[in-house]
């Protein structure tokens, strides 16, 4: 039987909580159907944008699954395009897409300073949102090939998004706890309420444009609490109450490593020239080098760190970097056990709504 709390031991308690991950969909209707409401915008949300976006490729090269980005956007000049993957950035050209045709032109810098690789694809966008098509390569050390390629769409973050800072104020009384709101793999919200406590259930999540409601519920224990959250962002704060029989508290929170968060344009250097490459940190501080997760990401205040699992050809390394934001500019060093890589970086206006700008696809 659950036992009703005195105001004190719910804020305690709902100290607990939030242990589970957001991602964005329009607001809708409070209560159990507002997700299915809001995913039901989404996909024709996501039919409209056509291609634009980042778009998770997968292909096979000598045997070997290989992973890419493929990034589309607009420019004052119309549509414009990206490949990322492990080699780098290369820009497309003659991008043309209508009536569910996309084409384009890849050319990507010769082997060993050798002859310009010239790929082209021709694909179809399909009703359901899968980009399938044929690359096809000329130039390259192995002659003429064509590869098939399938490409599914990267959910995107929503406004609200983050690992926030959080505070619940109850008289002279301040308690921490971390909020985090993110999204799983199918694009659909989820939560994480964590403070020294523990945490607690996070349910019927609705992410609008600037504000965020769940509910929140302890999970065993001797006591057993039910209450509501409700709150408004405005750029990196965050303000709310948590609400349950006995009452309202307020809460009021910061968006961690905001200064941080965005997609960075980097110029890679080593002893065999400098690249391009790309480094995407989302609100809630998952991060993707290239195409490849980045592991053990740690901000404190301007300085960043991460792991990246890199293998090619059934050889795997791991590098590991390091360095600092100062004046919008990134700065540090990537290092392995094959050697040291200088690193410098230019934010780009961010993917992320509601974060300073308009992102890719949006």
């Amino acid at each position: 039987m659950k036992r009703a709390l005195s105001m004190i031991a719910v804020v305690a308690c709902v100290t607990l909580l939030f242990s589970a991950q957001v991602w964005a969909q329009p607001g809708g209707p409070a209560g159990g159907n507002r997700g299915a409401a809001g995913g039901m915008r989404g996909g024709m949300m996501m039919r409209g944008r056509g291609v634009m976006g980042d778009w998770k490729v997968t292909q096979e090269f000598n045997g070997m699954q290989m992973e890419s980005i493929l990034s589309f956007s607009r420019n004052q000049e119309g549509m414009t395009g990206q490949w990322i993957g492990m080699m780098g950035v290369n820009d497309l050209s003659d991008i043309e897409f209508a009536d569910g045709q996309l084409t384009f032109k890849r050319t990507m810098q010769g082997f060993g300073g050798g002859e310009p690789m010239v790929s082209t694809f021709k694909g179809t966008l399909s009703e359901d949102g899968e980009l399938t098509g044929t690359m096809t390569m000329t130039g390259g050390p192995q002659g003429n090939m064509e590869m098939p390629i399938e490409a599914k769409r990267m959910p995107r973050m929503p406004r609200t998004a983050g690992v926030w800072a959080m505070t619940m104020s109850f008289g002279e009384q301040e308690i921490p706890f971390t909020l985090t709101i993110s999204a799983n793999d199918e694009g659909q919200p989820t939560g994480k309420w964590v403070s020294e406590m523990g945490e607690a259930k996070v349910s019927n999540i609705e992410s609008s444009r600037n504000g965020v409601n769940f509910d929140v519920a302890s999970e065993g224990g001797e006591f057993q609490w039910e209450a509501a959250f409700e709150g408004t962002v405005a750029g990196n704060e965050i303000t709310g109450t948590v609400s349950s029989e006995m009452g309202e508290i307020e809460v009021t929170g910061q968006r961690k490593g905001a200064d941080l968060i965005g997609t960075w344009n980097l110029n890679v250097t080593s002893q065999m020239g400098e690249r391009k490459q790309r480094l995407v940190i989302n609100p809630d501080l998952t991060a993707l080098y290239d195409a490849t997760a980045i592991k053990n990401v740690k901000i404190d205040g301007d300085e960043l760190s991460f792991d990246v699992n890199m293998g090619f050809g059934g050889q795997d390394f791991t590098m590991s970097f390091k360095g600092k934001v100062a004046d919008s500019k990134l700065t540090g060093e990537l290092s392995s056990d094959r050697g040291t890589q200088t690193v410098t970086g230019t934010k780009v206006a961010s993917r992320f709504m509601g974060m300073g700008g308009r992102g890719r696809g949006n």
